[in-house]
């Protein structure tokens, strides 16, 4: 039976490399972050639904539309979108909370 030795580990030189992430310069003034584009697209998210509700419950009430469940359904995402970025906020304050309260 043979037996193939444990391979050594190298260094990581920086936490960027531990998270594969360099950070792309936006017009020279400040690095993307992917946690920010999280909350941007969570709240686009919410922009977006918001307005496929409004225009589902503007057709119904014009009349242009008789599909109560479209509007059933567009406001159910608008709810769930609004519910996950209220809980993406709530968990962001509660780890900046965790680590504020660390000690050194």
């Amino acid at each position: 039976m043979e037996f193939t030795p444990i391979q050594s580990i190298d260094k990581i030189s920086s936490l960027e490399q531990l998270n594969g992430v360099t950070g792309k310069l936006d017009d020279g003034n400040k690095a993307e972050i992917p946690f920010q584009s999280l909350f941007t697209d969570a709240i686009q998210n919410v922009k977006d639904t918001d307005a496929a509700k409004n225009a589902a419950i503007y057709d119904l009430a014009t009349g242009n539309t008789d599909s109560i469940h479209d509007v059933m359904i567009a406001s159910t995402k608008a709810t769930l979108s609004v519910d996950l970025l209220v809980n993406l906020r709530n968990k962001a304050l509660e780890a900046y909370n965790e680590i504020t309260n660390m000690q050194v």
